[in-house]
């Protein structure tokens, strides 16, 4: 029997923006497949976004949704957690959004290990807003801003989080549907501060600009540049070059998280 997407989903907001053949379409449809996992109710369900294409997700998706300023979903997430703890609160977002102008409440929202789970779509650009360089871009490619090629190293996210403290980091690609489905839905059972990363594509932004210009070309890059951690590990470093290890880097059970020690100093300071 068919998944029935159209039960997550807000009808009265379709068509969807985003281009054909954008990897955002198989990231929700993967997002919406392990919330069903779940077995969550939608009302107990908060989606929380800033700007961007990924961004749109909150309109489409039929569960309470923040659609917030740039940059600042996760400071509003970690709000609605504080008040509202039960809540499953999920935070979606592009690299420009969480790492750019984000990057400083990413880096906060992961050492204080609040449980809500923040889904990445990596599409190395900001695709929405101009096609300019993201924090992601690749080191030589072009875009809107570097149309000479980016000087800049890439940011790695996963780095980024697991030296932040996340307690629960995995990555994944666009391609790779049944993995990524697992790992979201790893990450929302898991009680912490949960980053998965989703590198996707954006072939109408920066794509054409650097010779992968169509959908499937980017799919088929996605399936050959990411291969299991586990097979990187064992690889010499000199064929290491251009790969990008996807899977579960952390999951750490140990570590308490945020509003259940908020709770018990509100107990202590209540008398």
């Amino acid at each position: 029997m068919a998944f029935d997407y159209e039960y997550y989903l807000r009808q009265d907001k379709m068509p969807h923006i985003w281009c054909p053949g954008c990897g955002l379409g198989v990231m929700l449809k993967s997002m919406l497949r392990a919330v069903h996992g779940m077995g969550w109710k939608k009302d107990d369900v908060v989606v929380v976004s800033g700007i961007g294409c990924t961004g749109r997700i909150p309109g489409y998706v039929d569960f309470n949704t923040l659609h917030t300023t740039h940059g600042r979903a996760l400071t509003f997430a970690i709000g609605i957690k504080m008040v509202k703890p039960h809540l499953n609160v999920i935070v979606v977002g592009g690299d420009g959004d969480m790492l750019a102008i984000g990057g400083n409440h990413f880096i906060h929202a992961a050492r204080r290990n609040v449980d809500i789970t923040a889904i990445v779509y990596n599409n190395e650009i900001y695709g929405m807003t101009g096609g300019q360089v993201s924090p992601t871009t690749p080191h030589g490619w072009r875009t809107t801003t570097t149309p000479y090629g980016n000087l800049e190293p890439r940011m790695d996210i996963v780095e980024i989080a697991m030296g932040a403290g996340a307690t629960f980091v995995a990555r994944s690609t666009v391609y790779h549907t049944g993995q990524l489905e697992d790992y979201i839905k790893k990450a929302f059972e898991h009680k912490g501060f949960s980053v998965v990363e989703v590198l996707g594509h954006c072939h109408t932004g920066l794509g054409r600009r650097n010779k992968r210009p169509s959908a499937v070309q980017n799919f088929q890059w996605e399936k050959t540049v990411a291969i299991p951690l586990k097979a990187m590990e064992k690889l010499p470093p000199e064929k290491r070059e251009g790969k990008i290890p996807m899977g579960i880097f952390r999951d750490d059970k140990e570590k308490v998280e945020y509003t259940e020690i908020y709770k018990e100093l509100m107990k202590k300071a209540a008398g």
